[in-house]
């Protein structure tokens, strides 16, 4: 029997939901019918690119209600700002409930939750009302995380033993959004916003390939964090310049470095160790991602900003500023890293293929909510680590409460 292609719901039509619509060109088997954000003229916007790039037809929705009840979205993609998603699930779990809505299968952007809480609650809507769910962390399916892994796993591990040390880092000069720098929107600062992604796809490294996600335990966690650049003098002022006063890191300051080391025994209790920092403070070509897995005789490494393709543009070429070389890109002269393909080299494709894969022939995806809840807990415990300065295990029950700092 032939299974139809994907019916897929947009909710948010922001930054993120631009980078998946760009994948969406790659993968196969999925149309994006509907949209729905608060802006009609954004929601118009990307309703009009679906439709350009012929992956539609899209209709923009004026509500969330009637892009749930549409009769021709089969999944959602759940792309809004963090401090929506909540309400989203919500209204999804009594839409399903009702029956007015056909909806089987959701996929989240990263985090799941501003807090455990939040987390568990997004996890315990889906499964009330048996959908199948996503956790859309990109870094898992990055081309290079999945090749390397894939080698030292088949090549390395059998003769010399698994790995035992994963770091993950990932840097870059600030978000676009307004949102991004109010704590109590985003949850938190950069710890809540891109620790998520090195945390989580440092854990996939250090896990066997087709092991279940939970065969490693994250026993404890360390965090620091630093307010290194943006909740002082002429930055704070420029954050304000930009996003107006709703955005004032001087009165409410959020974290703009975040270090993590998260402690694990693999299946037969031996230690393994998951080094991250994170940064809104950095300023080079644009986006960084270092990733590195070691083991006792190997060594795996990857850098985005050491491309094979460069430019070199003189002080005679000028320009208006962009992003058309690198994601968050800093210069428009001199020596410049191009990435060619970021959609499938920060992962998107990837796991937009494997997600529509999977919920179009009813498989759980390798990564799912489940994941999503345990990456929050790890985030949660090393803001609690940063605050009390001191090593927190991961079943500390104060987890199921606590809001991070930056956020209260």
């Amino acid at each position: 029997m032939t299974v139809p292609p994907l019916r897929i719901g947009f909710i948010g039509s922001g930054f993120i939901a631009k980078f998946h619509l760009k994948s969406f060109e790659s993968v196969r088997n999925a149309q994006i019918t509907g949209v729905f954000s608060p802006t009609p003229a954004k929601r118009q916007a990307l309703a009009d690119a679906v439709n350009a790039a012929e992956l539609g037809p899209c209709t923009a929705h004026d509500s969330l209600e009637s892009l749930l009840n549409a009769p021709d979205v089969d999944a959602i993609w759940l792309l809004s700002p963090n401090d929506t998603r909540l309400d989203v699930m919500r209204a999804l779990n009594k839409a399903v409930k009702a029956g007015t809505s056909k909806v089987r299968a959701v996929a989240c952007e990263k985090p799941l939750g501003r807090t455990l809480a939040e987390a568990r609650e997004v996890l315990s809507l889906a499964e009330d009302v048996g959908l199948a769910h996503g956790y859309l962390e990109n870094q898992v399916f990055s081309t290079a995380v999945e090749r390397g892994k894939e080698i030292i796993w088949r090549r390395a591990v059998p003769a010399t033993g698994r790995p035992y040390l994963a770091r993950a880092a990932e840097e870059h000069s600030g978000p676009h959004e307004a949102w991004f720098w109010r704590g109590d929107k985003q949850g938190g600062g950069v710890m809540s916003d891109m620790m998520c992604h090195s945390v989580e796809v440092a854990r996939f490294l250090l896990t066997k390939p087709g092991a279940a996600r939970n065969s490693l335990k994250v026993t404890s966690v360390q965090g620091s964090v630093g307010y290194l650049k943006w909740s002082h003098g002429r930055y704070a002022n420029q954050l304000q310049e930009t996003y107006g006063k709703e955005v004032d890191t001087v009165r409410r300051p959020i974290e703009d470095f975040a270090r993590a080391t998260v402690t694990l025994e693999d299946e037969a209790g031996q230690p393994l160790i998951i080094e991250a920092s994170t940064s809104w403070s950095y300023v080079g070509a644009g986006l960084r991602i270092d990733l590195a897995l070691l083991g006792p005789e190997y060594a795996m490494e990857f850098s985005s900003l050491s491309p094979a393709l460069k430019v070199f543009l003189s002080r005679a070429i000028t320009g208006e500023g962009g992003e058309d070389l690198v994601e968050k890109q800093n210069a428009e002269q001199g020596l410049m890293p191009i990435v060619e393909d970021e959609a499938g080299v920060y992962g998107y494709i990837g796991e937009n293929r494997h997600m529509v894969d999977c919920f179009r022939h009813g498989r759980a995806p390798i990564e799912t909510f489940e994941d999503g809840v345990e990456v929050v807990r790890m985030i949660m415990g090393l803001y609690k680590s940063a605050e009390e300065g001191r090593v927190i295990a991961v079943d500390d029950p104060g987890l199921e409460t606590y809001v991070p700092e930056p956020a209260r």
